[in-house]
């Protein structure tokens, strides 16, 4: 089988929403890391077999393909086809799967997994057109409904909630937990960990509701070694996972239990990890099930610091655990994410040189 490597990996700074990239159209913001890219690794892009780009809220800017139209503002020849797919927060994680695993299948050589999000200009829900339909249709709505027939199907908050009332978790051990992120965020800026990432994010600059966009250059070991491109990292191992939509973020537990039997490894192989901080007991209770050394969990901080630009998310955090993983002379990374409808992925790269 092919091995599919990680060459390099992008992303914009992180504005919080109506800050400092309020006034980039999403497409020009998705096309600047694809630029980025291309011009970090002179690397011609006509040679792209294909760019993969998530992105959760596929309207208005962000309608008709973004990824196609992001790879025609980035100035690529016409001839770079692109496609935009929806796993929600976990979308260019997703999108870094089925490029990884397009390149070990032998469909590609080169293709960029990207993700962008302006939370700004088309803000979380804005694809749910009530006038022409709910996406939850009865027999969803009757599968999850309370013996007096009302939905139980809530929005994240409301699972949030539940995850900390499940797993026995106090709101000062969310609230610790969220300070810690914002003081290991504050660190990593300090120390200039995320220099190497095309950007410099702080607290104080970005939040959850976050505007951004990322890109990750996949290729086959073979092909960067013609090219004279340094692998950086190769993937290892993937999962999925599924979980009921109601508490809806739990996914990350199931995710991590599977990837890691598929790569015949235990969480004490793991150097790093980066688990993404949609809420603070998404992540204590994936800790209470998994039992993992939080020194190597988020060590730069997370998104409840640094923000959370959805569709983009994916690809930032591969960038940060790569990053991590040189930094640290570290082997092995594990990324893993909640997702929204109750899903999750879950990925482990093994650091190159």
């Amino acid at each position: 089988m092919t091995t599919a490597v990680i060459v390099d990996a992008v992303r914009t700074a992180g504005g919080k929403r109506n800050g400092k990239l309020r006034g980039w159209h999403a497409v020009d913001l998705a096309s600047e890391t694809l630029k980025a890219l291309a011009e970090r690794n002179k690397l011609d892009p006509a040679l792209i077999d294909d760019v993969i780009m998530g992105c959760v809220m596929q309207v208005s800017e962000q309608s008709l393909n973004i990824g196609r139209n992001a790879v025609l503002a980035a100035g690529w020849p016409e001839s770079v086809p692109a496609t935009t797919i929806d796993r929600q927060c976990g979308s260019s994680q997703q999108a870094i799967h089925f490029a990884a695993q397009g390149v070990m299948a032998g469909a590609y050589d080169i293709v960029v997994a990207a993700g962008v999000e302006s939370m700004t200009h088309t803000p979380m829900g804005s694809s749910v057109v009530r006038d022409y339909g709910f996406p939850f249709g009865p027999r969803m709505m009757a599968r999850y409904a309370d013996e007096e027939g009302h939905s139980r199907l809530q929005g994240q908050g409301i699972g949030a909630e539940m995850i900390a009332d499940q797993w026995g978790i106090s709101r000062d051990e969310l609230d610790a937990f969220a300070v810690q992120s914002h003081q290991r965020a504050a660190r990593a800026t300090e120390e200039g960990r995320f220099e190497n990432e095309n950007g410099k994010v702080t607290a104080g600059n970005s939040s959850q509701i976050t505007d951004g966009s990322s890109a990750v250059l996949i290729m086959s070991e073979e092909k960067a070694n013609a090219l004279g491109l340094r692998p950086r990292a190769r993937f290892h191992a993937f999962a999925l996972a599924g979980v009921d939509p109601v508490t809806m973020l739990t996914g990350p537990i199931p995710a991590t239990t599977t990837v890691l039997e598929r790569a015949k490894l235990t969480l004490d192989d793991i150097d790093a990890v980066e688990i993404n901080e949609a809420f603070a007991s998404v992540v204590l209770a994936w800790e209470k099930e998994h039992h993992p050394n939080m020194e190597l969990v988020n060590p730069n901080g997370g998104a409840i610091a640094l923000g959370h630009p959805l569709g983009a998310s994916g690809g930032k955090l591969m960038g940060t655990l790569l990053n991590e993983l040189e930094r640290t002379n570290g082997r092995w990374g594990l990324l893993t994410m909640c997702e929204g409808g109750g899903l999750a992925n879950a990925t482990i790269i093994e650091r190159l040189g």
